[in-house]
């Protein structure tokens, strides 16, 4: 391949990985606009943002599998295809589940885009030049995610919600047709010699059982449905009963046995927290930035869009202190300091706080997420065999998608359970025997009346207005619980490290790049 055509390969597949990426954020600072647009609430419309994570979570680790089965140029171009179909369906959704049920089907299609295209970027370039090739592809995996929120902000507030969707289709059709004349198969070629169906199964029913119980379990009131009962059932006994076919089975869907390592086990747990860092960090953000401080979709947008720009010279930076020899796991420390004091400082916003401090609050989550992701990867291969670094770098990859979906779910759940004592708490302070109470509604009352507002009238205002100062404090102080308890798991879980092997197996991990595929 000449080098024309190795760059055109290198920028069709960044712009196909960048274009999923960009599809896992893109929606969040739409949320409220589907919502109302759809007839749907909040929790119901969370949904669009889980179903493709839960998606990318059952389809990444099956992706060397799928590879091997269809051929790579097929399968890549098909996942084009139907990650496309389903975006335009996406946009002219009626209702709120139809949207709901091609965001699956476009995560579906969205889990190769980012494995495949990271491993044909390292395949383009020689050993001597990996190092470019994990910058090339960390750009476009900070990018992506980053100035989701960004796009969305800018298309929410000048055209209408479905354009988030209807994008993808040059971009996706552009990509396909350059591949269709670029993309080869791998020189080594990976064989199928049984396919794993029921693998396939229970880890689709189980992980899909387990994320609709630990979304809608809060609304339906958890095991007071029937069906969540039944769910939680079908997760326990799929999940249990696909860990044992695949650690039996002699050819599995998914490689559970590389699990025998210690690094990577400590890595993956690691890397589910940083998933749900991660994800949830620009999940909650956009939505508190809208609902209770005022600002615009685009304000929002641009909010995060600094936080993108310094991700790039920290993912440069991290790379540079891996080069020189520095121990992945010191980098791992510094990102979780970074990602803690992030959550602080967020634990500790009002209603007067600016944009610009919340710029200033994310560009350490977004040096975090840069100090993270590429380490942390390094660590979960580092004491394995080469053979099994390809499924260790997926399953990693897969703990990452796993622990966003879980995570958008449980700081949902924990919300409106914070929500419900926040807002007991302070109604307990509203009756006629508190002073400040009466003093409060007095005034209000006859601020009201010089209105032109009858006595009565006034008074039942200014209940209003007590009201809705209440539902706002409690809707603040639930969002500032959640990102204590998020920077509470990080503090946790730190301390896993001391386990962490300083030393690899295999010292030419530490100068490789290590791909999700």
């Amino acid at each position: 391949m000449n080098n024309l055509k190795r760059t055109l390969l290198i920028i069709t597949v960044l712009m196909a990985a960048v274009m999923e990426l960009i599809d896992t954020t893109i929606v969040n600072v739409a949320l409220s606009h589907m919502s109302g647009n759809l007839g749907a609430t909040l929790e119901d419309t969370t949904w669009v943002v889980t179903a493709y994570a839960i998606a990318n979570v059952i389809i990444i680790p099956m992706t060397s599998f799928l590879t091997a089965m269809f051929g790579r140029r097929n399968y890549y171009i098909g996942s084009i295809i139907i990650f496309v179909f389903c975006s335009i369906m996406c946009g002219g959704a009626p209702d709120i589940w139809t949207l709901v049920a091609f965001r699956f089907l476009q995560g579906l299609g969205g889990g190769a885009l980012l494995s495949v295209s990271q491993a044909v970027i390292f395949e383009l370039f020689p050993k001597e030049k990996q190092g470019v090739a994990s910058a090339i592809f960390g750009i476009g995996v900070f990018i992506g995610p980053t100035i989701g929120p960004t796009m969305g902000g800018l298309i929410i507030d000048n055209y209408n919600w479905p354009l988030i969707f209807y994008i993808n289709i040059p971009i996706g059709i552009a990509a396909a047709v350059s591949c269709y004349f670029l993309l080869t198969e791998p020189l080594i070629k990976p064989k199928i010699n049984k396919v794993d169906w029921l693998g396939i199964i229970l880890l689709a029913v189980g992980i899909g059982s387990l994320q609709t119980v630990l979304e809608r379990g809060q609304t339906e009131d958890w095991f007071a449905t029937g069906y969540i009962i039944v769910l939680t059932v079908a997760a326990a006994v799929a999940l249990t009963a696909f860990i044992l076919w695949e650690l039996h089975v002699a050819h599995p869907v998914v490689n559970l046995r590389v699990f025998k390592s210690r690094s990577l086990s400590i890595a993956a747990i690691l890397t589910f927290i940083t998933g749900i860092g991660m994800f949830t960090s620009v999940f909650i953000t956009p939505v508190l930035a809208q609902r209770l401080l005022g600002f615009t979709p685009t304000e929002t947008g641009l909010m995060l869009l600094p936080s993108a720009v310094i991700a790039i010279f920290a993912l440069i930076a991290s790379g540079k202190l891996m080069a020189k020899g520095v121990s992945p796991i010191l980098i791992v420390v510094l990102g979780f300091i970074c990602f803690i004091y992030f959550n602080w400082s967020m634990a500790g916003i009002n209603f007067g706080i600016s944009a610009h401090a919340i710029s200033i609050n994310l560009i350490f989550r977004a040096t975090a997420m840069a100090f993270l992701t590429v380490p942390l990867t390094m660590l979960a291969v580092s004491s394995l065999p080469l053979a099994d670094i390809p499924q260790g770098a997926s399953l990693n990859n897969m703990m990452r998608q796993l622990g966003g979906a879980f995570g958008i779910s449980a700081v949902n759940t924990y919300y409106a359970q914070r929500l419900a004592v926040h807002r007991t708490d302070l109604l307990s302070h509203i009756n006629l025997y508190n002073p400040q109470m009466v003093e409060r509604l007095n005034s209000l009352t006859a601020y009201f009346q010089q209105k032109g507002i009858n006595a009565m009238d006034a008074r039942m205002k200014g209940i209003g207005v007590i009201e809705h100062t209440i539902s706002t404090q409690s809707s603040m102080l639930s969002y500032i619980d959640c990102y204590y308890f998020v920077g509470l798991l990080f503090v946790i879980t730190l301390p896993l490290l001391l386990f962490v092997s300083k030393r690899p197996k295999n010292p030419a991990i530490g100068k490789m790049v290590i791909s999700d595929h």
